[in-house]
């Protein structure tokens, strides 16, 4: 069954001056891709950099709490040192009589005041030991957190600078009007534009490349027969089984929408092809996302 919308099948195909918008639309989304990619990376870096710094963090506590450690045993050494001779001082002290008893007394006391002395010492310096651990650990946490927010306001900027890009690239595709005379969605004339698309996911989309074959084959719910195709002039002749009704769109050119309608579907179903070859096409099939029942 011929298109009777159009009157002159063999004549020129239409005009691609559009093809450098194309190209930049193509560059633009290889940028979205590229920058995915990096984004990805760049937050394993981060997760890498937040490690590293926990890492440190533990190594630098467990090295205080260890030289605190170390020093607290000293001291007590030191402690249970003086300690014994202000006992044996003592004992000394009440055997002893007249100037020994006074000199030992002396002794005594003087070592109780050193005593005294070396337990505020520990003391203190345990206290500072602590302190710097909670400095330390405080200063880290501070660095981690500055880090980590940093890099979350990079990222921010990259995925919303990335995000306008793409609203770009989807607001620069074109709608044009079908063989059915009806307003088409968004046309995608190569892969990157179709992945656009499908990201912007207001329709199904379903990519075929179809031979010349005797048998149809199934695309989404439909099957499309290829019969002819000419790939010096870039048209191409099918056969869309759709409802268990065939209807043949002859001698249509590539990426013009190719519109039929589908029982339960309110807007038509399209078919893109972007490339002829010979006895090949190779393009999409577009549905409705919602199917209801016309009025």
């Amino acid at each position: 069954m011929s298109d009777p919308g159009y009157s002159n099948p063999y004549g020129p195909p239409p005009d691609n001056s559009s093809g450098t918008k194309f190209a930049v639309l193509f560059g633009a989304v290889v940028a979205l891709l590229a920058a995915s990619i990096y984004l990805y990376f760049q937050l394993e870096d981060v997760k890498g950099d937040m490690a590293k710094l926990r890492d440190q963090a533990s190594r630098e506590v467990a090295t205080v709490r260890e030289a605190a450690a170390v020093t607290a045993q000293t001291q007590r050494r030191t402690v249970d040192s003086l300690r014994d001779q202000l006992d044996a001082a003592q004992r000394q002290a009440s055997m002893a009589a007249g100037q020994a008893r006074i000199d030992a007394t002396k002794k005594a006391e003087e070592l109780a005041a050193r005593l005294s002395a070396e337990q505020e010492k520990q003391k203190q310096l345990v206290a500072q030991q602590f302190s710097d651990v909670k400095a330390n650990v405080a200063a880290t946490e501070t660095k981690l957190g500055e880090t980590i927010k940093t890099e979350a306001a990079r990222l921010d900027t990259k995925v919303e600078s990335t995000k306008s890009e793409l609203d770009k690239t989807i607001q620069d595709l074109k709608r044009v009007t079908g063989d059915l005379g009806v307003q088409s969605g968004l046309i995608a004339t190569n892969g990157k534009e179709l992945q656009a698309l499908k990201a912007l996911g207001e329709r199904n989309y379903f990519e075929f490349n179809l031979a010349k074959t005797k048998q149809a084959q199934r695309v989404g719910d439909i099957t499309i027969l290829l019969k002819k195709a000419d790939q010096k002039k870039n048209r191409y002749t099918i056969e869309v089984t759709a409802d268990d009704k065939k209807t043949e769109k002859k001698d249509k050119t590539v990426n013009e929408p190719v519109q039929f309608l589908v029982a339960g579907a309110r807007q038509p179903y399209e078919i893109v092809v972007n490339e002829v070859s010979k006895d090949r096409i190779v393009g999409y099939l577009a549905t409705p996302k919602v199917r209801e029942p016309r009025k």
